[in-house]
Order: structure tokens, then C-alpha cells, then sequence
């Protein structure tokens, strides 16, 4: 027998989780520790996706949204005994980026995690569709954040459809500095050289 979990449901707990990480001792130390890491924020195809994309004007936004998410995809995770493939929601290429940015924390996080009892779960092997961007208006995800904490910020929910049309704008820009393969392979040296 298969238990179906509603949105409302997973909503309803992620908000517990947010309230129970956001009254945590470190908290502010990660939310700190998530802003520093700005500076090894290069990635070309997440934030650029972002319309006049700024690392600094961005974060506080981005920290909520990714955080949101997280608590999202943990109550998932709970209410389904730890599936994780279950709890690995579609979400905006923006938000998953930055959700990189606070892995990156790892022993805040890990601490947290161990006083809390609540599971960080982020699994980039068991996204749909690698490097996120498989998040679409209504989806699930849409509708437990609704639930959970009203509209989303528009700036960062980018769909999918939209986040290609970008992605595919940035092909065409990052191919002229031989920067192809979606980021993945740089030649701009030996470009600069020739």
C-alpha cells in the first residue's frame, strides 16, 4: 500500500522544522557563514540565470528561499520514512545553487542537524534533471511552499521552460570566451593565446 502525502502536510511540518532550525544557537553563524561564502560563488549557470544578478543584494533573499526549501524537502524526507528521493523536490536552479552554499558549512550544519534530530537532505544524484531547474508553477513543491509560506519570490522561482530559455542565452554568450558545455569546459586561455 502506497501512502500519499499531501502538499498541506509536508507544509505543515516544514514550518515546525524552519521554527525549531531558526531558534537554533547557530543559526545566525550559518546564515553569516553562507554570506562570506560569496566570493567562491562562480557558477555559470544558477545565479546568472537571475535576472541583474548581484552575490551581496541576492543572498538574504536566496538564504530564505534555499531555506524554505530545505525544510520543504526535510519534512518530505520525515513524513516518508527517509525517502530520499522523495524528499529531493523540484526547485529553482537559484535555489538549489545556494542550497550548495550552505552544504558548504558542513559542521554548523552537521551540529545543527545532530541537536535538532532534523535531517539537511540534498541529494544532487537524485534530482530530475541534473543541476535542478525541473521546477514548474502548481508542481508539489509550489504548492507545500504555498501552503507553508505563501507566494514564492518570483526573482528566483524561475520555471523550467524559462530557466532554459536563459541557460540558452548563456550558451550563446559564455561560446564566445570558449566557455561550452554548460560550464563544464573552459578553453579561454588557449582562446587568448591563439
Amino acid at each position: 500500500m502506497t501512502t500519499v502525502i499531501e502538499p498541506a502536510a509536508v507544509a505543515a511540518r516544514a514550518r515546525q522544522i524552519l521554527d525549531t532550525w531558526q531558534a537554533e544557537e547557530e543559526w545566525q553563524r550559518l546564515w553569516n557563514s553562507c554570506a562570506k561564502y560569496n566570493s567562491d560563488w562562480d557558477e555559470f549557470y544558477g545565479y546568472p540565470s537571475i535576472l541583474d544578478y548581484d552575490a551581496l543584494a541576492d543572498a538574504p533573499a536566496l538564504f530564505i528561499e534555499t531555506t524554505r526549501v530545505m525544510a520543504l524537502k526535510s519534512a518530505m524526507y520525515e513524513l516518508t520514512g527517509g525517502d530520499e528521493k522523495a524528499a529531493e523536490l523540484a526547485q529553482p536552479v537559484p535555489v538549489d545553487v545556494m542550497s550548495h552554499a550552505r552544504i558548504a558549512q558542513f559542521t554548523v550544519m552537521s551540529r545543527i542537524q545532530d541537536r535538532t534530530g532534523i535531517r539537511f537532505v540534498h541529494a544532487t544524484d537524485m534530482e530530475d534533471g541534473f543541476a535542478g531547474g525541473t521546477w514548474n508553477p502548481g508542481d508539489f513543491t509550489h504548492q507545500a511552499y504555498r501552503a507553508a509560506w505563501g507566494p514564492v519570490n518570483e526573482r528566483y522561482w524561475i520555471d523550467a521552460t524559462e530557466t532554459e530559455r536563459r541557460r540558452q542565452v548563456l550558451d550563446e554568450i559564455y561560446a564566445r570566451i570558449s566557455v561550452t558545455d554548460r560550464g563544464r569546459k573552459a578553453a579561454i586561455l588557449s582562446a587568448a593565446a591563439a
